[in-house]
């Protein structure tokens, strides 16, 4: 069965199959049926990030109650995404655009670094979470990255994983062209690290230049703004070395 991907998309948590019936969360409930007004018999679909994508019915709408039936899967699920993308947390306005961009980017973890010149001492997970569903919900994802708990650069380049390259934003670079360097790049695992306002550091910069795992590179000509920075990122490697030049 194909769905018409103009139809309201909606996240749930509950495990999904046929004949399941779900009670959307109040606020979830209210938007159903106040803002997008669904009656009984509206369809939509639905998804839990584990299940595949989901063609539901309204069974019931009433001021306290709302409830829907899972009819058929439209999409299975897809594998969830290698790509770590590795972030300074921003001021909250553009915190928020930068997460839900690399949800639409094809980012599967997302992983708060505090850098040395990190403007924001505290990262709301719960907020972040928020945006990466509803990225999710607007987008046509289905496989829903991982938030994970914020950790200092020195700590998250001593745990990094062996055998996924890191790729890193070096405002510094010689050169302008990223395409190059990230053509000989073998690994297939990778995670990208965007730094913050500020920039790194000089002694942060030569840390990272020393690491066999770590490949710096530049975005051109111009300066890039953190939250432009990331997405520029992910276009040219997910173009390059992504899920883009899968033929």
């Amino acid at each position: 069965m194909r769905a018409n991907y103009r139809m309201q998309r909606l996240f749930v948590p509950l495990d999904l199959s046929q004949g399941t019936e779900i009670e959307p969360d109040p606020q979830q409930g209210h938007y159903l049926g106040n803002v997008l007004r669904l009656r009984e018999g509206a369809q939509l679909l639905i998804f839990n990030g584990r299940d595949g994508e989901w063609l539901a019915e309204v069974t019931a709408m009433t001021r306290k109650k709302v409830t829907l039936a899972a009819l058929a899967q439209v999409r299975g699920q897809p594998p969830h995404p290698e790509l770590l993308y590795c972030f300074a947390p921003l001021k909250q306005g553009r915190l928020d655009y930068l997460v839900q961009k690399a949800v639409e980017m094809g980012a599967g973890v997302l992983q708060p670094v505090i850098t040395q010149h990190t403007q924001m001492s505290t990262v709301g997970i719960d907020r972040l979470q928020a945006n990466v569903i509803e990225a999710a919900e607007q987008c046509g994802i289905l496989a829903i990255p991982r938030v994970e708990e914020p950790i200092k650069l020195d700590r998250l380049l001593w745990l990094w994983e062996p055998g996924r390259r890191l790729i890193f934003c070096d405002e510094g670079s010689d050169t302008n062209n990223p395409v190059p360097i990230l053509s000989t790049i073998a690994e297939r695992k990778l995670g990208l690290l965007i730094g913050p306002e500020g920039g790194f550091s000089e002694e942060e910069r030569q840390q990272l230049r020393a690491l066999p795992f770590v490949t710096p590179i530049p975005l051109g000509p111009r300066i890039l703004r953190a939250d432009t920075a990331g997405v520029a990122a992910l276009a040219v490697i997910q173009a390059t070395i992504g899920d883009w030049n899968v033929q």
